[in-house]
């Protein structure tokens, strides 16, 4: 007789292992691997993202979970790096669980699963800090290379999606965040400004090196200072910003 399903209602542990630091920069053969935490309500979701993520990968699912209102828990026993959330359950959502995680110091990078490609809930996630998203039916190896990119602090964003993104909330109107995006953007220099808005075009560090006439070494450095100076985690979050104070308009 086989063995009856897991009950989803409640979030399911894997086998216990000693914590391990909460970067996980500089992964490689023989270093420890990328701690994932699991969060969506269908069991059998869940059950497809651990044979995905299962191997020699890199990877090491240390905890599941059917709800955002378990994730805070699991995070303070499981220490993940990553967190692939779904974002509509029943209880608390992924979106306040995103936020809530994301507000937290210390706090594990955080990647959304969805089946849409660009909408309020998603563009909700960016903001909040979230990584990046990963459609539910994305191919296992490119699964897998956007846990790693993100354990590593890169978001799983190319320019082409981020600037599918800034169009989708240009169509949405007029955004009452305008006043604080502008405020925040004179903590730039002129020089900072001109990367950010080009960060929010799409463009990567070497289409921005070669606009500016910089390398990209020193690309990379001005990104670094915009994202402190704002207080942002991410390059995704600087485009919106940009698109917020109105830097991309036509």
């Amino acid at each position: 007789m086989s063995a009856s399903p897991p009950d989803s209602s409640a979030p399911t542990p894997a086998p216990t292992t000693a914590p391990v630091p909460s970067s996980a920069a500089g992964h490689g053969p023989g270093s420890a691997p990328v701690r994932v935490l699991l969060v969506d309500d269908d069991a059998l979701v869940r059950a497809g993202l651990r044979l995905m993520l299962g191997g020699d990968c890199g990877i090491e699912i240390v905890a599941e979970a059917s709800d955002g209102s378990q994730v805070a828990a699991l995070v303070d026993q499981y220490t993940p790096h990553v967190v692939l959330m779904d974002i509509r359950m029943p209880t608390m959502d992924g979106l306040a669980a995103t936020e809530e995680l994301r507000r937290r110091p210390q706090s594990p990078e955080v990647i959304i699963l969805t089946t849409f490609n660009a909408d309020e809930h998603v563009l909700r996630a960016l903001r909040a800090g979230a990584a990046g998203f990963v459609l539910k039916d994305t191919p296992p190896a490119e699964l897998v290379a956007a846990v790693l990119r993100v354990a590593e602090g890169d978001p799983v964003l190319s320019p082409a999606v981020t600037q599918q993104l800034i169009e989708h909330v240009a169509g949405a109107g007029t955004d009452p965040r305008r006043g604080r995006a502008q405020e925040l953007l004179t903590r730039l220099n002129d020089r900072e400004r001109e990367v950010a808005v080009a960060v929010g075009r799409g463009k990567s560090n070497a289409e921005i090196a070669a606009a500016l006439f910089l390398s990209v070494p020193t690309v990379k450095t001005h990104v670094s200072r915009i994202l402190t100076k704002l207080s942002l985690n991410n390059r995704v979050q600087v485009a919106l910003l940009t698109h917020d104070a109105g830097l991309l308009d036509p």
